[in-house]
């Protein structure tokens, strides 16, 4: 998929050149892992995986959306109103809409062809690229006047106001402010953010698709989160300055463990020792030390596994299997858990052989081939033509 495909989409189904093609990037996040609702940081970075929207005004004020990848179309009914629609993939573009005419934003009629090589199902946020590509497109034919930032929040309060999924805001922030070559640490307290190399010439990144992903995702989501905060509401009686884990030193928790049930101290014990390594992986990027930058991925892993239970017997095996190979620096779970992909550091001349012997000990074990994607690390959304 690129902008002459979809560009080329767009004049068949509309009969007419778009004004406007945009690339939105999918993610991976490199550490820090269910650290965004606990205040602390993660860093995560856009990946040559993208979705390609086409778009053009149109003169009667309607909405008309076609989804290349599914062969489907939406139109909308009327100027005036923004429903949520029986297309579900249709609401992601309809979601951002809304949300700027709450703002007051004069979003006039549109046409958009999208399709897009960012897998379905393995956590790499497809949904997100395409809000932060249909944000961003909003913004420049209309001429709203809107900062990176201001696409980034008007794309996830799409996603939890109108989608009605409560993400947070790394997904649409590492699609749309990521540069090339770059992880960015971003601050999910206060939003700030900085960025960190990773040109890593003999080293890649593969993620490795599970092909899993099990119905506990959401109900246990939602339980580590209260666990967090009941972890929280113990310890803000010894610190009135806590709000979240983000402020909860390793020592303290250590010292109250007794007044914690044991299940709510694993939980709180993961997140503040995984927010001090996303420091320590950053500190280890600035000295290029990727040798410290997989162990600590390993040991997220570890944590994610045996203190935040939130993995799996077929993840779990995908890790062990990197961690035996020499190839390979680290590797973990990544995403909220429950399945999905691993993320691996391996040294390029290495990686075809791991990919091979993954892929046969994967299929051996569980019956199942397992999907693969080298990525590379690009620029953030971006206007193509």
């Amino acid at each position: 998929m690129n902008a002459i495909t979809v560009n080329s989409a767009f004049e068949q189904h509309f009969s007419t050149a778009p004004d406007i093609t945009v690339r939105a990037p999918g993610r991976i996040n490199l550490i820090g892992e269910h650290t965004d609702y606990n205040g602390g940081f993660v860093l995560p970075a856009a990946i040559d995986k993208a979705i390609w929207l086409a778009a053009g005004k149109r003169s009667d004020g309607r909405f008309a959306f076609y989804a290349l990848d599914l062969n489907d179309n939406y139109v909308s009914d009327d100027a005036d109103t923004v429903f949520q629609d029986r297309h579900k993939w249709a609401n992601y573009l309809l979601g951002v809409i809304s949300e700027a005419r709450k703002d007051g934003l004069h979003i006039g009629g549109l046409n958009v062809v999208f399709g897009g090589d960012v897998p379905l199902g393995a956590g790499l946020s497809s949904s997100a690229a395409l809000e932060s590509g249909t944000m961003f497109i909003l913004n420049e034919l209309f001429q709203l006047g809107l900062s990176r930032m201001d696409i980034v929040r008007l794309a996830q309060r799409g996603e939890n106001n109108f989608v009605g999924m409560k993400c947070g805001i790394m997904d649409m922030f590492a699609s749309v402010i990521s540069r090339e070559n770059t992880v960015v640490r971003l601050d999910c307290r206060s939003l700030e953010y900085e960025y960190f190399p990773f040109d890593a010439p003999g080293y890649s990144l593969v993620l490795c698709d599970s092909g899993v992903k099990h119905t506990l995702v959401d109900s246990e989501y939602n339980t580590r989160r209260e666990e967090c905060e009941e972890g929280v509401a113990v310890l803000k009686q010894y610190n009135p300055g806590i709000s979240t884990l983000r402020d909860v030193s390793l020592e303290l928790l250590k010292q109250h463990a007794a007044e914690l049930r044991p299940v709510v101290f694993r939980r709180c014990k993961y997140v503040v020792e995984e927010i001090a390594r996303v420091q320590l992986a950053c500190a280890a990027l600035q000295r290029n030390d990727l040798a410290t930058l997989g162990q600590l991925m390993f040991q997220t892993h570890d944590g994610l596994n045996l203190e935040y239970e939130v993995s799996v017997p077929e993840i779990n095996f995908l890790v062990e299997k990197a961690r035996e190979n020499p190839a390979v620096l680290g590797a973990r779970m990544m995403g909220g858990g429950f399945g999905g992909c691993t993320i691996n550091l391996v040294e390029t001349a290495g990686l075809e052989d791991f990919i091979e012997t993954t892929s046969a000990a994967y299929l051996s074990k569980y019956g199942i081939t397992l999907k693969t994607y080298p990525v590379k690390l690009t620029a953030g959304t971006s206007v193509i033509s």
